[in-house]
């Protein structure tokens, strides 16, 4: 039987993971998207009141989730006009394990005036992801040519590219722009970090900051920059859809070359029978 395409089973003690939201570091462990969704469903859905959009989220994934039941406690700290913000923390076993906070802003009318910008924006695949959430396209160098379903092919030193339609947070339940964005987003860590022998760092937070919500489902990240020394990384990207750029996420992150994942073997989630 197929896995759900979702990263939890909403239960009476919580939420309880589902196979795609093992992690490629561990099997036992439940991977960043999926914490980053479930913090974002959280929030959006307790504290973002009409005519506010979600503008910023930072998770601070700072103790190892595990595959078991979790649950989720968010705090309005802030109830203003123009600005909300909310905290959320993700808890097993009445602990602490990733906690989150958002800021919601007030839209309104865009001032007068030009101002700098990107020159260009990233350019999605031509085709539509084909085969739902589950199947990224990836891309890697300067050129925009290039896109394919298979990771293995863009294990390189080069610039590193991702389009995908995200899963369910919750089973039974469409994401919303602002999950998926969260979902996806965390992707940044992977475009970043990824190397010509596979990705060796582990993140340790994400700050996702949006200028509008995502339209549509599909969602592209390509990544900016990659700085690290003495183990410690940081990695900035550009998310974007149909409709040009909307947002950037940034990333910190901790070596991690005891459990280096490479993809030059595949996809971990296909080696483990769950793609």
């Amino acid at each position: 039987m197929a896995a759900p395409y979702a990263f939890f089973a909403a239960t009476d003690d919580g939420f309880e993971p589902l196979p795609f939201a093992a992690s490629a570091w561990s099997p036992n462990m439940v991977n960043g998207p999926a914490i980053c969704g479930l913090l974002a469903r959280a929030l959006e859905q307790q504290h973002c009141a009409d005519g506010f959009s979600p503008a910023r989220l930072t998770v601070d994934l700072f103790r190892p989730t595990l595959k078991k039941p979790v649950t989720v406690v968010t705090e309005l700290v802030r109830d203003g006009k123009r600005i909300r913000v909310a905290d959320a923390a993700l808890m097993q076993d009445g602990v602490d394990v990733a906690r989150a906070s958002a800021v919601f802003l007030k839209r309104s009318a865009q001032p007068p005036g030009e101002r700098w910008t990107r020159a260009e924006s990233p350019q999605p695949p031509p085709v539509p992801v084909a085969d739902g959430p589950t199947a990224p396209l990836w891309s890697s160098g300067d050129g925009l040519d290039g896109w394919s379903p298979r990771i293995g092919d863009h294990q390189n030193s080069a610039r590193k590219r991702i389009w995908q339609a995200p899963l369910s947070v919750v089973e039974g339940e469409p994401p919303t722009a602002f999950a998926g964005a969260a979902m996806i987003g965390e992707s940044t860590s992977l475009m970043t970090n990824w190397g010509t022998t596979g990705i060796g760092f582990i993140n340790a937070d994400l700050t996702l900051a949006l200028a509008r919500p995502l339209i549509g489902l599909e969602i592209g990240v390509e990544a900016d920059s990659h700085i690290s020394a003495d183990g410690i990384a940081v990695g900035s990207a550009t998310l974007f859809d149909r409709h040009g750029s909307f947002g950037t996420c940034v990333v910190t992150a901790l070596a991690n070359a005891d459990r280096q994942v490479d993809f030059a073997n595949g996809d971990p989630l296909e080696r483990a029978g769950i793609r």
